[in-house]
């Protein structure tokens, strides 16, 4: 067979280029198709955020959000536990304890399945469930049939919560009357230094022959010119923080005089701390109550009460009313005439015009020497208002069903402080307050004006005869509760006011530092009585 010319010859490679054009076309076209499928479908549909949509993802696996769901099955799961939870109380109310073994058992069961789903973000399905919610409805179906209806749990828990609230209710009061027994006590280490101090007075006469030869000291105490700072206590070492915090943040401590009036028994301790140590060249005067001659029963009403046997009985025993009264209006301390010399101020110090009163629970952290020259206005009493919206008014004190308090008290005036007070003595004299003092403690023999204490009948004295001072001279509540601390950076005079006293061990730590900062804890007597 002859061959073609080479001329004539067809190509080998001509009919591939043709095949692979048309396939090229056809993979253009469905790429393009493709594609333009795929921007109408991303046109359609919004773009989100990266960040959103991990939050949205993680919102649709939220327990929460799942809770809310009144299709969900884990709140149809809480829903029966938290009411086989009322049929476990009911269950052992009734003593039916294997019951609610059964019941916790189940209760157990289903808050495993729920706490799986919680840590795997994924939320229970139906299939998973459905055992679970079967079980549990079956035996609160059980529980049905044991008569724990609606109306029966409802009685029951009734009862129940009454036997907690009576339960709390003794608790209470229990806890109330062993705080008041704790704040009463006298620590080892205070007793152990009234003794040492008692016997170092007897035993060293030099020190009593020192506070015989000072006659420079007694022109000071009558010197008007002079700050003069009264105190009364039988506390020694608070007394001592007092007039040594003082002395220390004062600008002019030789401008200084502390007038110290305590009781019998802790009269020559008293004495004898304040001879052996000096406070900066600060005066210090210590009297005893029992030497004032004017102080009798003729003329002090409350002391007449104090000495009445079911005054006595009241207060240390509380059995006159049925434990109606609270224990906080049965403190004995209230019985202490120490107590109530405030009101006697004039007399106690016939020279003076003007005088600083504090308390022992109190930190002096600032210069106090302005007090004396703020102008009270012709009033009697300067002290911090302690009012805040209904809180520390006069009807928190006092008896407003009581016709006398009604018609001359106003029950929204604002109460105030006792602790740091700037009494003008001369207003006092002029205007006979211990004279209103007296009234309204005559009135109150029956103690249907008020129920304790010295702050609601000088409520009553000074009403009208009383000057605000700025909130920031006298921060009280470190013996209760919280205090802003920037309240206490600022303020002059810290009040441990309340049962937590710095000196005890239910003192509150976080504030003790403030007042054991003027405790010099290397004294030897202090050394000796364990003061640490």
């Amino acid at each position: 067979m002859r061959r073609r010319a080479t001329d004539f010859r067809r190509p080998l490679r001509r009919r591939f280029p043709n095949a692979l054009w048309w396939v090229l076309c056809g993979v253009a076209v469905l790429l393009f198709i493709f594609t333009l499928s795929r921007g109408n479908q991303m046109e359609s549909r919004p773009v989100i955020p990266t960040r959103y949509r991990n939050d949205r993802l993680m919102e649709g696996l939220n327990i929460t959000e799942e809770m809310l769901n009144p299709n969900s099955v884990s709140r149809q799961l809480n829903d029966q536990i938290a009411l086989a939870k009322a049929f476990v109380v009911i269950a052992k109310e009734s003593n039916n304890l294997q019951f609610a073994w059964e019941l916790s058992a189940q209760i157990r069961s289903s808050q495993i399945l729920l706490s799986n789903a919680a840590t795997r973000r994924i939320p229970l399905t139906i299939r998973e469930s459905e055992t679970a919610i079967r079980d549990m409805a079956l035996i609160l179906y059980q529980a049905q049939q044991l008569h724990y209806d609606s109306a029966t749990m409802i009685m029951r828990l009734k009862a129940k919560i009454q036997a907690l609230e009576e339960q709390m209710s003794s608790v209470s009061e229990k806890s109330s009357k062993y705080g008041q027994i704790a704040a009463e006590e006298v620590p080892k280490s205070l007793y152990c230094l009234g003794i040492q101090l008692t016997g170092e007075w007897f035993r060293n006469s030099n020190l009593q022959r020192k506070t015989k030869d000072r006659k420079q000291i007694d022109m000071k105490l009558k010197d008007n010119n002079l700050y003069h700072f009264c105190v009364f206590s039988d506390n020694i070492l608070a007394t001592s923080v007092v007039v040594n915090s003082t002395s220390i943040n004062s600008k002019s401590p030789d401008k200084i005089v502390f007038h110290l009036v305590t009781d019998e028994i802790n009269y020559a301790a008293m004495k004898a701390w304040f001879s052996i140590n000096s406070f900066r060249g600060v005066v210090v005067e210590v009297q005893k109550f029992a030497d004032f001659t004017w102080l009798n029963a003729s003329y002090v009403p409350v002391l007449k009460q104090l000495q009445d046997s079911e005054t006595q009985s009241y207060y240390f025993s509380g059995n006159n009313d049925d434990g109606r009264t609270p224990i906080k209006f049965r403190n004995p301390k209230y019985l202490s005439m120490l107590n109530h010399l405030r009101f006697y101020i004039p007399e106690v110090f016939p020279a003076l015009k003007k005088v600083v009163f504090l308390d022992d629970d109190v930190v002096v952290q600032k210069d106090v020497s302005d007090l004396f020259s703020i102008d009270l206005n012709g009033n009697v009493n300067g002290a911090v208002e302690t009012c805040m919206e209904t809180f520390h008014r006069y009807h928190k004190y006092l008896n407003y069903s009581h016709p006398l308090i009604r018609a001359h008290f106003d029950p929204d005036a604002c109460g105030w402080a006792f602790g740091m007070n700037v009494f003008d003595l001369v207003q006092w004299r002029k205007r006979n307050v211990t004279g209103i003092y007296h009234y309204w403690q005559e009135r109150n023999v029956d103690r249907t004006l008020w129920k304790l204490g010295t702050l609601p009948p000088g409520l009553l004295t000074f009403y009208g005869l009383t000057e605000p001072l700025d909130p920031l001279w006298h921060i009280l509540g470190l013996g209760y509760t919280n205090v802003d601390p920037h309240l206490i950076e600022k303020g002059a005079v810290l009040h441990y006011n309340g049962n937590s006293k710095p000196w005890l061990k239910i003192g509150m730590e976080k504030y003790k530092p403030l007042w054991e900062k003027y405790v010099d804890y290397s004294h030897p007597l202090l050394q000796r009585c364990n003061f640490h």
